[in-house]
């Protein structure tokens, strides 16, 4: 069986447009190839991963500040700089100490966090909002706000069980992402509302992809 890209879109309301169009691997083993059919099931080490452990206060705050630098100028970067530090050194290290209790308490779930900021001041966030905590400063920063208007909101859940999905954009003038990733074929739908065109940003989506295998096939890639 030949891999295959399956595209959707959903502008609103039925699907516009349905593409699958087949895209045979390379055939052999040489050095040079880099596309492979596997024999391992691809979620097969899923549940063998560890739990990622909740990062330092610290560190989320120097990664948020590095991502809000190059948006910011310098007079907005001193500001949020300032509540950053008025967060870290108040409030944030109360609801930083519950969020590691609480992780502490559920050693069945991960908590997601790599080399990210997001969730981790999202969490935050949302406990302070459930113990009735006057909002922070931080969170009320328009650079804050700025940085979380996330264009492209994407979720996958690969799985044989799995046959169709979806993921729904976040903000009016955002894409909504739900894709999978399987052994043969890997897909993606696209929703947005009226004003966005999902269409075309499909067919951005697929000239990446062909790209990638050209890339990996060692061809040139078309401009």
């Amino acid at each position: 069986m030949v891999p295959r890209l399956l595209l959707r879109a959903w502008p609103r309301g039925p699907a516009l447009a349905l593409a699958a169009p087949c895209r045979p691997l390379s055939a052999g083993s040489g050095p040079g190839q880099y596309l492979q059919h596997s024999i391992v099931p691809t979620m097969h080490y899923q549940d063998s991963l560890p739990r990622l452990p909740i990062p330092k206060l610290e560190d989320t705050i120097r990664r948020y500040l590095s991502a809000q630098k190059p948006l910011l100028d310098d007079s907005q970067f001193r500001k949020t700089e300032q509540f950053c530090k008025s967060f870290e050194n108040g409030i944030g290290k109360e609801l930083h100490e519950q969020l590691v209790a609480q992780d502490k308490q559920n050693k069945h779930t991960s908590y997601i966090s790599g080399q990210g900021f997001d969730r981790h001041l999202f969490a935050m966030r949302y406990l302070a909002a459930a113990k009735g905590i006057a909002l922070p400063e931080l969170y009320l920063d328009p650079a804050y706000g700025q940085i979380n208007h996330n264009i492209l909101s994407t979720s996958t859940l690969s799985s044989p069980a799995v046959n169709l999905g979806g993921f729904a954009p976040v903000v009016p003038d955002g894409f909504g992402i739900g894709y999978a990733v399987h052994d043969n074929w890997i897909g993606c739908n696209v929703s947005s509302y009226s004003g966005r065109d999902a269409q075309e940003f499909l067919h951005c989506v697929e000239k990446s992809l062909g790209d990638m295998f050209d890339a990996l096939e060692g061809k040139s890639i078309k401009t």
